[in-house]
Formats: structure tokens, sequence, C-alpha cells
């Protein structure tokens, strides 16, 4: 099988953001820097409730995302998703709207 060139990448891509993030494939360490930008075009973008999917696993991710959701100016209320919606394994933050999102308070 032969495959077409894709030509060369050049610096950082821009991908739609949407009301959720799949963190699967991300490790814990890279869950602060991501999480925070993540959470900045969120707001930017007009949501007011956003689903970060980390797992359920051991709970390092998890705790990873609560401890950054907990410190970060943009966050109204964070708890785990309900079961449909990913239960323990994903967790809902509500985002500040307007000035406040960007004053934090």
């Amino acid at each position: 099988m032969r495959c077409g060139n894709m030509g060369t990448m050049r610096g950082p891509r821009r991908i739609p953001v949407e009301d959720h993030i799949d963190l699967h494939a991300f490790l814990p360490g890279e869950v602060s820097r991501l999480l925070e930008d993540y959470l900045e075009e969120a707001v930017r973008a007009g949501f007011r409730q956003v689903r970060i999917i980390h797992g359920r696993g051991t709970g390092t991710l998890r705790q990873a995302v609560r401890t950054v959701l907990s410190r970060h100016p943009m966050v109204e209320t964070c708890a785990d998703a309900p079961p449909e919606a990913g239960g323990w394994g994903a967790t809902v933050a509500t985002l500040r709207a307007g000035k406040d999102a960007t004053s934090g308070r």
C-alpha cells in the first residue's frame, strides 16, 4: 500500500474547540498546561459548561484535572459528570461568563 505525501507540518495546528475534551492520550504532567489552554479557548468560544474526560483508571489523571480546575479563575464549579456522560470517569466544569471570566470574579 502506498500513502500520499501529506506535506510538512509547520508549527501548531488550530483545531475547533468543542464542549468536551478527552485526555486519555495525555500524561498527567501534560494535563495542566493543556487544560488551562482549553479552558481559555472554551470561554472564548462561549461555552458555559465543559466536560473533561479523564477516565476511571487509578485516579491520577482525575486528580490532576481537579487540581487545575479548583485553581483556575475561569472555573465556577466542577463535579463528576452524570452517569450517562461518563460518571466519575469525566468531570463537568461550569465556566464563568463575560467579564467574570477574564477578571477571575
